[in-house]
């Protein structure tokens, strides 16, 4: 059977487990952003409910239960066999724990890119506020970037941090081994935003070279977990002291005399929280499990992506289009799971195209379109089709 046969074959066969985001009647191009949830979601949320009702307080006995899975369910997307996992309910939180424990007085210099996306930007602007300086290296040309990034190290560095696809463009940042051997030899701690890439690309850490590094990264996007489901990924061996701490980095330190000094665990328990709403990790759980059930791996979504970016350019590109309108024109193997249509009224077209059920964003002069593992060939032309009507005389 051919591959784009697979794949139609596959969206179709999947939409009867999404009915209740509705995914027949609209054309969710949002897979980038916002995935639908499936089915067996609904029943994570009851479940928590139920947990709660029966156990009162002590439902977090259950509750953890959830949380290793998630835990172990990012691990094996990661296929990652050395790091722990920090759950947390977005990127900010965990990003302001982790830059918290850098020694931002002693070394007053964070390296990073321009095109990081809001999480990171503003925390770092923010900064460069204050007596950190900030140093942005230009993410286009992004062959580069890596390479760049590393001559930009120095003994006042503190961390650099990126992104490994990014989320204006949709490019895949290579080289990031070298960047973590620069960033070894220099004694810089690396931190990768892989919220882009998990899920969406055979993104394993190991093949990477990124054993020692830190990745952000969450489920709300192309693992369809939906809201609250982020990590940090620590290295198993990190000693780190977080300024912004919560109780939860006690529990393996109670057993010790108190003193003078805060105490922390080790690997992921430095970063730990404090309390928190559990229900997003049962929803979590039931995706992972179904996902294992549907057999829909790094291995197998991958190419179902790619193919699904190859129809909607064939399609594209059957047409004329106004001039302000600008067809992508990046090889697929060079980005993760979104095509970028350039046109300065990308916001107006996202507009107008949800009078026409067709639901997708844009990120200034960046119109995105997101295929996900359930939107079909059908449903792709449609998109055109809209495309096409509400650009006409524009």
């Amino acid at each position: 059977m051919s591959t784009e046969r697979t794949w139609q074959d596959r969206a179709r066969s999947l939409q009867s487990h999404y009915q209740r985001f509705a995914v027949t009647d609209r054309v969710l191009l949002t897979g980038h952003s916002h995935q639908a949830w499936p089915d067996v979601a609904y029943e994570g949320q009851m479940q928590a409910f139920e947990d709660a009702a029966l156990h009162v307080d002590d439902k977090w006995s259950q509750a953890f239960v959830q949380a290793d899975k998630v835990r172990t369910g990012y691990a094996n997307l990661l296929k990652d066999m050395s790091g722990e996992y920090v759950l947390g309910q977005n990127t900010m939180e965990l990003l302001v724990r982790w830059l918290s424990a850098l020694p931002l007085d002693k070394k007053p210099r964070l390296v990073t890119t321009d095109g990081e996306f809001h999480s990171m930007r503003r925390l770092l602007d923010r900064l460069n506020e204050t007596s950190v300086q900030v140093v942005k290296v230009a993410q286009n040309p992004v062959s580069t970037l890596s390479e760049r990034l590393a001559a930009e190290l120095n003994d006042d560095t503190a961390a650099v941090m990126l992104s490994g696809v990014l989320f204006q463009s949709g490019r895949v940042v290579p080289h990031l081994s070298q960047l973590a051997q620069a960033a070894a030899d220099n004694d810089v701690p690396l931190l990768v935003d892989a919220y882009h890439a998990v899920n969406i690309l055979p993104w394993y850490l190991d093949e990477l070279g990124l054993e020692q590094a830190f990745i952000v990264g969450g489920g709300y996007k192309y693992c369809q977990l939906g809201e609250g489901n982020c990590f940090l990924r620590v290295p198993k061996d990190c000693d780190w002291r977080p300024l912004v701490t919560g109780w939860f980095a006690e529990f393996t330190t109670l057993h010790q005399a108190p003193g003078n000094r805060v105490q922390y665990g080790t690997g992921r328990w430095a970063f730990e929280g404090s309390t928190y709403d559990p229900t997003s990790h049962y929803r979590a759980t039931k995706v992972f499990d179904f996902f294992t059930d549907q057999g829909l791996t790094p291995e197998v979504l991958y190419p179902h992506y790619k193919a699904q970016q190859r129809h909607l350019l064939n399609l594209l590109s059957e047409h004329p289009w106004p001039d302000h309108i600008q067809l992508p024109t990046e090889s697929l193997d060079h980005i993760g799971g979104f095509l970028v249509i350039r046109t300065p009224k990308a916001a107006d077209i996202v507009q107008a195209l949800r009078q026409e059920q067709v639901y997708t964003d844009s990120r200034g002069d960046a119109l995105r379109l997101g295929p996900a593992p359930y939107v079909t060939a059908e449903q792709l032309k449609q998109a055109v089709d809209a495309l096409r009507k509400v650009t006409q005389g524009s």
